[in-house]
């Protein structure tokens, strides 16, 4: 049954050329994922060393014949995977490129008649909400059992992990030095007056990083000090950006001085950019993580279709693509190969503290809006719009 299945998808693979197209939030507009960017980073589309879908998930997934996905990764990743999906299965995939408060308030908007049926990317938090609310789909994923640990899952199955990205800080190095200033080495440094209009943020009620910064400072310091840590660290913020990768994106240029973020997003523009003046810091008194994970939206119009993408996700076929893709987060499945990238950089996937999951997925709601209570409501700063 593996050869025959093996051969049906070589098949699929030789006459499914369709581009993956992408939606990109402009009135309607459609895009060949292959058209933007992409030629110097075609998706490696063979064939991993994977167990391959069950063939009647396959079948079905294929009678459907379309998914749409939002995803909460970097739009290259995103691409890639799901340009690679469509070869691998001959499924036209269209997809969006969202943050993931972004993707959390579309969803609830919608409340069960959801635009996607999968959300790829973005970490946890905001997915345990919509979780918590019966806005995901519960699947219980064969690939599942190819994750590092239980802690890369939800218990009744509504996400699953694909990759571990650790919270610290990205700084401009030759701007530090000609303002004579030394980098910050943890987290109570970020309050000196020194740093006053040099730090950059992701925007708490649009970004999972955000989310989980909030979430990681309650943990470290107890709830009020917690927020009274970010009331004192929002005199030194310039900008609040929608997405979590944001701050990483203007360190190199020296537009942000310090960027609190992701450290694989520095990577990217360090090995990407070529911005070798940017310095990846984590913070000495520890720092949290998270892991981006993948879902399926309840009410999903392509059920069939969604699980095998869950399935898929959950293989080196899709996740192996992010190095390739300039995405460096530390991989959670035992058969995929790790990026290079990140151990060059000396960065750690167990050097993180032990974060609360529960008490994130239980509270972090009320968190954001206690945050935005104590930032006295917000300014222009913190608008969606």
């Amino acid at each position: 049954m593996k050869k025959v299945l093996a051969i049906l998808l070589t098949v699929l693979m030789i006459v499914s050329m369709a581009a993956c197209a992408k939606t990109d939030g402009t009135a309607g507009t459609t895009t060949p994922a292959t058209t933007k960017g992409n030629d110097s980073k075609p998706a490696d589309t063979t064939p991993a060393d994977t167990t391959p879908a069950e063939p009647s998930l396959v079948e079905a997934a294929k009678a459907e014949g379309e998914l749409v996905v939002y995803g909460s990764c970097e739009e290259d990743y995103l691409a890639a995977a799901c340009e690679n999906f469509e070869k691998l299965y001959g499924i036209k995939v269209t997809y969006q490129r969202l943050s993931t408060g972004e993707v959390q308030a579309k969803i609830e908007e919608e409340n069960g008649n959801p635009s996607a049926d999968v959300w790829f990317g973005g970490t946890t938090d905001p997915y345990n909400v919509v979780a918590a609310e019966g806005l995901l789909e519960a699947y219980e994923a064969e690939n599942a059992s190819h994750l590092l640990s239980q802690q890369y899952r939800d218990p009744d199955g509504y996400w699953y992990g694909i990759y571990k990205g650790i919270l610290g800080f990205m700084v401009n190095r030759d701007e530090l030095a000609r303002k004579g200033l030394e980098e910050p080495k943890d987290w109570q440094d970020l309050l000196k007056d020194e740093y006053k209009g040099l730090i950059w943020l992701s925007n708490y009620n649009t970004a999972g990083t955000a989310k989980l910064v909030i979430n990681t400072m309650i943990q470290k310091y107890g709830h009020d000090e917690g927020i009274q840590y970010l009331v004192n660290l929002d005199k030194n913020i310039e900008v609040y950006t929608k997405s979590g990768s944001g701050p990483s994106k203007n360190v190199g240029t020296g537009e942000c001085v310090i960027g609190i973020g992701f450290l694989h997003d520095g990577i990217t523009q360090i090995v990407d950019n070529g911005y070798t003046n940017v310095d990846l810091v984590i913070p000495s008194s520890g720092t949290s993580f998270e892991i981006g994970a993948t879902a399926i939206f309840k009410g999903a119009k392509h059920p069939n279709a969604a699980k095998l993408w869950i399935e898929y996700a959950l293989s080196p076929d899709c996740v192996e693509l992010a190095a390739s893709h300039g995405s460096y987060q530390f991989l959670v499945i035992d058969n995929a190969k790790q990026p290079d990238q990140a151990a060059e950089f000396g960065l750690d996937p167990e050097n993180v503290m032990d974060y609360d999951f529960e008490d994130a997925k239980n509270n972090i709601k009320t968190y954001v809006e206690e945050v935005m209570t104590a930032l006295g409501g917000g300014d222009d700063r913190f608008k969606t719009e």
